[in-house]
């Protein structure tokens, strides 16, 4: 009896297809991703289970009379390291137990499905929290960093993110101890949404020691894995997950890593995508910081040293956020040349007289009463009985 028949469920389901490509196929497999594109995740799992049961059908080419395939020795070695998973797959049952924990498995077919993940996307997304993955993407940063960071790191990392949700961000980064911990401790210390992609299965809050935090992320955002439930985090994982981090976010900073740091692997996926790097400087003798100033030093990164400038490169910074720019604007730069000499030369409490107001700006009394005038309508100072004085700032 082949190992088709051998199935323990409906090899036609596309969704059940999605959740045992993503037990088969280890994250990044470009051949399983190539395969699933050119025959859909049903078709591509249905060809498996056959050419697994008469290895014929794969010397001979089983792909013929379609308009592309996988290199063949790539496919075969693919196909090789597949059979090995498909005895006792049974992603019925997986999907059952995850959703009796409230996950859900989301697919490229989903309209909650993120709008570009790259040429590398994964095959599904295993997620717990909010499912709403397009809307959480649609407006999202990514801080990342070192695990080994320092009280420096930390602070900077809760700031950003308190920052970034003040704006309406969606702060994401990958649950683990140092940078990404401060990040989510921040987005959610100011009641924002954030999300943590894990290297290991979604049901397992890992690092142990973080679960209290992930448990947190859960009521205000989502924890997703591309692996399923039960995986193993390893090495080669989260060097996969950063590519997730980096891709489901409209820009990434690095806010504090060495010189080897994994992070920083983060950092090349998203300029691999074109997307936006930034990176926060440290102190020049920080070993700490010594990889975000290779990205400085290299112009692999824009220099980033608060929130309204993480906000600027993401792009997306709102109306009614706090203002972004080359430092921090204030409401009286937008000003013309009189408007900010008489800006200037306005005392802040008491009301001053509009001939020392004018003598102080060197202006005319007509001029100086024009531009009075034209500050109180725009909120920045206001007259009375002849005597005016500046309002903010």
């Amino acid at each position: 009896m082949g190992e088709r028949s051998r199935a323990s469920f409906d090899l036609t389901d596309p969704l059940l297809a999605r959740a045992a490509w993503s037990r088969i196929a280890e994250p990044g497999d470009q051949v399983a991703g190539a395969l699933v594109t050119h025959l859909g995740a049903a078709g591509s799992l249905g060809w498996l289970y056959e050419v697994v049961d008469d290895p014929r059908r794969l010397a001979l080419g089983a792909l013929e009379g379609r308009d592309e395939r996988p290199a063949g020795d790539r496919l075969v070695r693919a196909v090789e390291r597949w059979r090995g998973r498909l005895p006792g797959l049974d992603p019925a049952r997986e999907l059952g137990a995850f959703g009796r924990i409230g996950g859900r498995l989301v697919v490229p077919e989903d309209p909650r499905w993120p709008a570009d993940l790259g040429a590398a996307a994964p095959l599904a997304l295993w997620v717990r929290g909010r499912d709403d993955l397009a809307a959480l993407s649609a407006r999202s940063l990514a801080l990342v960093g070192a695990r080994a960071c320092t009280d420096y790191g930390r602070h900077v990392a809760a700031d950003l993110a308190v920052g970034l949700v003040d704006r309406r961000f969606t702060v994401v980064s990958g649950g683990a101890y140092g940078i990404d911990a401060a990040a989510h401790r921040g987005a959610l210390a100011a009641a924002g949404q954030t999300v943590a992609f894990l290297a290991g299965g979604a049901d397992r809050l890992y690092p142990a020691g973080n679960t209290d935090l992930l448990r947190a992320v859960l009521e205000q955002g989502s924890v997703i894995s591309e692996v399923p439930p039960g995986s193993v985090p390893s090495r080669v994982r989260f060097l996969h997950r950063n590519r997730l981090i980096a891709a489901f976010s409209g820009a990434t900073v690095v806010v504090e890593a060495a010189w080897r740091s994994g992070a920083l692997s983060t950092a090349t996926h998203a300029a691999a995508l074109l997307r936006p790097v930034g990176a926060v400087p440290g102190p020049v003798t920080s070993m700490a910081s010594g990889g975000c100033h290779r990205l400085l030093r290299d112009a692999k990164a824009v220099c980033v040293t608060d929130a309204a400038e993480a906000a600027e490169l993401g792009g997306r910074a709102g109306t009614d956020a706090a203002p972004v720019g080359e430092g921090r604007s204030e409401p009286q730069d937008s000003l013309d040349e009189v408007g900010r000499r008489l800006w200037d030369a306005l005392p802040l409490r008491a009301h001053a007289p509009v001939e020392s107001v004018a003598r102080t700006a060197g202006l005319g009394s007509q001029e100086t009463l024009g531009g009075l005038g034209h500050l109180e309508l725009v909120g920045l100072a206001e007259q009375s009985g002849g005597r005016g004085r500046r309002l903010g700032g």
